[in-house]
């Protein structure tokens, strides 16, 4: 019977018998896999001590070279008797395509897998798998397969090196994370990076007097309207520019966290209170001071490119060639 550990555990093995054997169904709030791209590589993995010390333990973790043989052809089948007909189909089709060779036994082994990882997989849970251009196109179409393609949200580039050259075709200096989720209804917690050096100086070129950074923002929106929003409010009326009251959301959640339900003006009076209302421009229209300090940051965009490449320096490198920097997973 499986039973999902409660705590923090390691397994060392193969995935797909430890997800058959030891992982309940509907049982994993969050996924990420860095698979083996299939890119005729074969890696020696070093275990260190968490200060990255060298331990005595040295294991081979895997080799990166599949080719068609009984094993794959043993995933093949296992996917053909999973009852999800869609990815059953997908992997005839691709066989036929591809053959019997090595890229075809890679995406057999990797959808046997995805299977056992969608059966495990919360209903509000998410998948980041983590590949590169060898395979990334296939598969895209094996998880839209098993999970369904109107659940894929985000394909993610990880910007991993500076520059690479090649001589008949474009650097490859990322890789790609694909993120799926098991259905319409997954856990999605907002995302925020910082705001780099030339994004602060553009926009917070204000300091107030405890040297503290801010810019300033509009508190209203185009448009008249009739209700309070419309009206009057210190001696400003915005209707007469076309404007109405329009308190960003961002502003309230620095006064107070979650914010409460007021009216424009009880806002308008509240950032006065405290001192978060700037007049400015010929006519001293009211704006709001947004501090630097009290932003989240900047919305994570599809494009990740400031997390680098684990180098020597790094006390978390392992010495594992492909192992991914944890502020990487630490974003996801």
């Amino acid at each position: 019977m499986r039973k999902t550990p409660a705590g923090n555990a390691l397994f060392y093995g193969d995935n797909l018998s430890v997800l058959r054997e030891s992982i309940e169904d509907e049982s994993i709030d969050l996924i990420y896999l860095d698979p083996p791209f299939n890119s005729n590589a074969s890696y020696n993995v070093l275990f260190k001590s968490p200060t990255g010390d060298q331990s005595s333990a040295q294991i081979e973790a895997f080799d990166d070279s599949w080719h068609w043989t009984d094993s794959a052809e043993a995933a093949f089948q296992g996917v053909l008797t999973s009852g999800n007909s869609n990815a059953s189909e997908m992997l005839r089709a691709m066989r036929q395509f591809l053959g019997e060779n090595d890229m075809m036994a890679y995406l057999a082994m990797m959808a046997v897998r995805l299977l056992e990882l969608h059966r495990v997989l919360k209903p509000t849970g998410s998948l980041y798998l983590h590949c590169d251009p060898t395979a990334s196109h296939y598969l895209k179409i094996l998880l839209d397969a098993v999970f369904g393609a109107r659940n894929f949200r985000s394909e993610i580039i990880w910007k991993r090196t500076s520059s690479h050259n090649s001589a008949r075709r474009w650097g490859p200096i990322h890789d790609t994370i694909l993120f799926v989720s098991k259905s319409d209804s997954f856990v999605w917690n907002k995302v925020f990076s910082n705001y780099d050096a030339d994004y602060v100086a553009r926009y917070y070129r204000h300091k107030d007097r405890y040297g503290r950074l801010y810019r300033l923002s509009d508190l209203t929106g185009s448009g008249t309207r009739n209700g309070e929003s419309g009206q009057e409010w210190g001696g400003f009326h915005p209707n007469a520019n076309g404007r109405h009251w329009a308190i960003p959301t961002s502003v309230k959640e620095a006064v107070e966290n979650p914010p409460q339900k007021r009216t424009p003006h009880e806002w308008l009076e509240i950032f006065d209170q405290n001192g978060l209302i700037e007049f400015t421009g010929d006519v001293r229209w009211p704006h709001v001071k947004r501090y630097l300090d009290q932003m989240e940051g900047m919305s994570a965009q599809d494009i990740i490119d400031d997390v680098g490449p684990l180098s020597k320096r790094h006390q978390e490198r392992l010495g594992y060639p492909t192992q991914k920097p944890v502020a990487l997973l630490e974003r996801i």
